[in-house]
């Protein structure tokens, strides 16, 4: 071999090396994700614990940091309508939701003449944990009126939990100051469980990026949101799940929960399948797709909760609504029709709050 061949086999080993190098590192990324992944599956409750630990740990050490006073968790009030009279209505959000759940609902209620109060937890923490810093912050409300709960998704749970363990357990003494809970609506609630929350790393990317109420993206905001315990909670059969759903509900707190189903393809999907027909010239094409989509709306539900999910341990059936799990309270566009939610919601809070005047609810 030439001296110049020499010298170019010689300058072109480290660059082969680094890449062998680089190949290796992924490998064993990859090698301790499935791992990971695999040790998770099988260990729920081991993970859970885990979990825990970590968040503990570093509100011992970051104590500052990791402590929720950084005003944008807590109770905060919303709309107070000049001459109130029905209940106060507290809307509790799900999992890893950014706070634009309720752009359509908060004018609604103020507009209907309700007052409204909105609380924001770490929801990544596990759901015990989002319900005793619920009962926290329960004396943040005012006393004069009962309040109802409005929780979306995960914070249906969050609520369920925090009324029937702390708030008005059965036999109990409460272990929460401040006002009755006077009911309790459920939107989108997965009471049994949902598959979707393995998925909550791209949710909690949408959550800590920027959004319309101003919260920044920073590491410490996305670990005081918690460290995946809520993802553990809301796997169908945990441990959180059998023990709320064998809990006993007050008998004094009425209880309504709504599902979404798609019953129709989306409105641009629809749109498609007309076109689709339209160049085939094939109804029947049309009419099988539809059959088709309607065949697997029970299974399917919302999109992310089934029908199934939405099922209370009492057995009773909630109200079904057209509407994907966001589309149940919020527009996806500005010109959309109200989102079908709403109204529901509203009727209810006038019954209950008449039902309260009469005497027949409340405390």
């Amino acid at each position: 071999m030439t001296e110049d061949a020499t010298g170019q086999a010689r300058r072109g080993s480290p660059g082969l090396g680094w890449r062998w190098l680089l190949a290796l590192g992924l490998l064993l990324v990859a090698a301790s994700a499935l791992f990971w992944i695999g040790w998770s599956e099988s260990n729920p409750r081991e993970e859970r614990r885990l979990r825990g630990l970590v968040q503990d740990r570093l509100s011992d050490w970051f104590p500052r940091e990791m402590a929720p006073e950084d005003g944008w968790y807590g109770v905060h009030s919303r709309v107070v309508p000049a001459a109130a009279t029905g209940p106060r209505v507290l809307l509790v959000h799900g999992l890893d939701e950014p706070g634009s759940i309720w752009d359509d609902l908060i004018p609604a209620l103020g507009a209907a003449g309700f007052e409204v109060w909105e609380f924001r937890y770490p929801n990544d923490q596990g759901i015990d944990r989002s319900a005793a810093y619920l009962a926290e912050r329960w004396a943040d409300l005012p006393g004069d009126r009962p309040v109802v709960l409005i929780g979306h998704s995960m914070g249906g749970l969050v609520a369920r939990d925090f009324v029937s363990r702390l708030r008005h357990p059965v036999g109990e003494p409460p272990l929460a100051a401040g006002p009755a809970v006077s009911g309790v609506i459920l939107v989108g609630t997965p009471n049994q469980g949902s598959e979707w929350a393995r998925l909550r790393v791209w949710l909690e990317l949408r959550d800590q990026f920027p959004t319309g109420q101003g919260r920044r993206f920073s590491l410490f905001a996305a670990l005081r949101d918690g460290t995946g315990e809520a993802k553990i909670d809301l796997r169908p059969g945990s441990d959180f799940l059998r023990e709320l759903n064998a809990r006993p509900w007050p008998d004094k707190v009425p209880l309504l929960a709504m599902a979404g189903l798609l019953l129709s393809p989306p409105q641009d999907r629809s749109a498609g399948l007309d076109a689709a027909a339209a160049e085939t010239g094939s109804e029947d094409l049309r009419r099988s797709i539809a059959a088709w989509w309607s065949s697997i709306g029970d299974g399917l539900g919302d999109g992310v909760v089934t029908l199934d999910s939405a099922r209370l341990p009492s057995g009773a059936l909630p109200i079904v609504l057209n509407a994907s799990h966001r589309g149940m309270l919020v527009r996806l566009l500005p010109g959309d029709p109200e989102p079908p939610a709403i109204a529901p919601i509203l009727a209810t809070l006038r019954q209950w709050g008449a039902a309260r005047v009469n005497g027949s609810s409340g405390e």
